[in-house]
């Protein structure tokens, strides 16, 4: 049985479903078994994608039109891939760059398989330039690998930060030097501060103490 997924970035009608749709529907795909979203494939909920997951059984297909409309990048892709091949499950791609992806075929799996190389080089390079980047901060004397405790400022910055409805919460968190536990304690999902934050926010400054003894 083949179901399809199809997805559009944008609900403001500036983008449509109807080739996406019309192409999963020329593969012989009952419009019943046709799963949608409009949200951004990186970071809004996809709760089409989920129960499209959810209904798929062992010998059916995943169809989709591109790559691009299921995977939320290359890695996400494959790891994807791998849990639909686990279930006996298959995964086709109509057009573009992954168009000759069909792992029902032994060709299919063979493209599919170079997409998963480049995901696992991905992975190593990244994890190559992370320790490159360790072992430069201690050669300048900083240890580096340990998230700092919030204080003030960074409380600010995140505030600031996280009051971009777009921004993405572990993103903050990286660029903060924190983790996304400690955001979370402090700060609100659109910015405002929770109880320990408006505690730190509230907090005299020792600086502050110690002029007021003297």
């Amino acid at each position: 049985m083949l179901i399809g997924y199809i997805r559009v970035s944008k609900s403001d009608g500036t983008q449509t479903l109807a080739p996406q749709r019309d192409a999963l529907l020329e593969a012989g795909i009952d419009p019943s078994r046709i799963y949608e979203d409009m949200a951004s494939g990186r970071h809004d909920a996809r709760p089409g994608l989920t129960a499209c997951l959810k209904s798929l059984q062992p010998g059916n297909t995943l169809v989709i039109w591109k790559l691009d409309r299921l995977g939320r990048d290359l890695r996400h892709l494959v790891t994807t891939a791998e849990d639909l091949r686990s279930r006996g499950i298959g995964l086709k791609v109509l057009t573009g760059a992954g168009a000759q992806i069909d792992t029902t075929s032994a060709n299919g799996r063979l493209a599919f398989g170079i997409f998963a190389a480049f995901a696992e080089f991905e992975r190593e390079l990244i994890a190559e330039r992370t320790h490159a980047g360790l072992t430069a901060a201690r050669a300048r004397g900083r240890m580096g690998g340990r998230p700092r405790k919030m204080n003030r400022t960074t409380l600010a910055m995140a505030m600031a930060a996280m009051s971009d409805r777009n921004a993405v919460a572990a993103d903050v968190a990286k660029r903060l030097g924190i983790t996304t536990t400690t955001l979370y304690v402090y700060v609100n999902g659109d910015g405002t501060p929770k109880a320990p934050g408006q505690a730190l926010l509230d907090a005299i400054p020792t600086r502050q103490l110690q002029s007021q003894a003297a």
